[in-house]
C-alpha cells in the first residue's frame, strides 16, 4: 500500500496503524478470504470487522451475564449495561483487524503490540507482535511458541487476557 492509501485507511477507521503494521501493509497487501481489504476502508466487511469485538462482548453481555468488575455494578436493565459497555470500549485502544478475527491494538503507536484473538469475550494472545503471530499464523509454529514471549501490557484488552488465564 502506498502511504496515501494507508492514511486513507487510517482515516476512516479513525486509529493510526503501529509501525510494524504500517510496514507489512507498504511491502504486501493480503487479500482475500479473512484478510480485510485496506484499500477499501469503508467497505462493509472492514465495518463488520471493526464492530466485531464489542459485538462479541454485547453478546456475552445479554446471553451470558458477562460484566467485569472493574465495570462497576451491572445495571438491571439490558440496554443500560449495553450503553455502558460501549461507552468502554469506545475509550479503550481500537483493535485493527489483521485476519478473521485475529487483531492488533492502536495503540501505543509502537512496533511490538501484540496480537489479540478476540471471540466475544474469549480473548487471548495470539503473538507477542505480528512478526510472531505471522509466523505462527501462516509458518505454523507452536502457539506455543508465540504467547511464551513477554508481552507488552494493552490497557482494557489484557484484561480480558487475564480473566481467561
Amino acid at each position: 500500500m502506498t502511504e496515501a492509501e494507508l492514511g486513507r485507511a487510517e482515516s476512516v477507521i479513525g486509529a493510526r496503524f503501529p509501525p510494524d503494521l504500517r510496514s507489512f501493509l507498504s511491502e504486501g497487501l493480503p487479500v482475500g478470504g479473512r484478510f480485510p481489504d485496506w484499500r477499501a476502508p469503508d467497505s462493509t466487511e472492514i465495518r463488520r470487522q471493526l464492530d466485531w469485538p464489542f459485538e462479541g462482548l454485547a453478546f456475552d453481555i445479554e446471553h451470558n451475564a458477562f460484566w467485569l468488575d472493574a465495570w462497576g455494578v451491572r445495571p438491571s436493565e439490558l440496554p443500560e449495561a449495553i450503553r455502558i459497555a460501549r461507552a468502554i470500549v469506545a475509550e479503550a485502544p481500537r483493535l485493527i483487524p489483521i485476519a478473521g478475527h485475529r487483531y492488533i491494538p492502536a495503540e501505543p503507536d509502537l512496533a511490538g503490540n501484540p496480537v489479540f484473538s478476540v471471540y466475544q469475550t474469549d480473548i487471548i494472545y495470539y503473538g507477542s507482535n505480528l512478526a510472531t503471530y505471522l509466523r505462527h499464523e501462516f509458518h505454523r509454529t507452536s502457539h506455543i511458541d508465540a504467547v511464551h514471549e513477554e508481552m507488552r501490557r494493552i490497557r482494557f484488552w489484557s484484561e480480558f487476557v487475564d480473566a481467561n488465564e
